[in-house]
């Protein structure tokens, strides 16, 4: 599986887990087992970056908010929710440094599955969190 496809189905295994009362661990069983999720599956790849979000969503959320201006995370869409923490979780985690091209694959997420103009705002808070994480560096 590529990375551009294990990105898309973290990304669906996370906004899914959104609209849910069940675990993760019972969202990721499903899409695991079931044969008609199987162009769903999720990789290595993708489950580490739907663990490394969980391990750390406080650090991700606050990342987020914290980039987000006068707005509150929950004037934002699911959808671009779901792409911000999974991105942003993989920046700053990531033992590679690998911004641009994470960035890029949220605006592809965000151009498929949002609204017509949410990759903008994707972008530009991507961008001010890979700023300031590289600025750390």
């Amino acid at each position: 599986m590529t990375r551009h496809k294990a990105r898309e189905n973290a990304f669906i295994a996370i906004f899914e887990a959104s609209f849910s009362a069940n675990d993760l661990d019972d969202i990721l069983a499903v899409t695991q087992e079931l044969p008609e999720y199987e162009e769903y599956m999720l990789d290595d790849f993708a489950l580490n970056l739907i663990r490394t979000y969980y391990d750390h969503a406080d650090e991700v959320n606050e990342m987020i908010q914290s980039k987000l201006k006068k707005w509150s995370a929950n004037r934002i869409s699911r959808v671009c929710n779901a792409i911000l923490r999974i991105s942003t979780a993989e920046m700053m985690f990531s033992s590679e440094d690998m911004d641009s091209i994470v960035i890029n694959e949220a605006v592809e997420l965000c151009k498929k599955f949002a609204g017509e103009n949410d990759y903008q705002f994707v972008n530009g808070v991507l961008g001010a969190v890979s700023k300031e994480l590289r600025a750390k560096e």
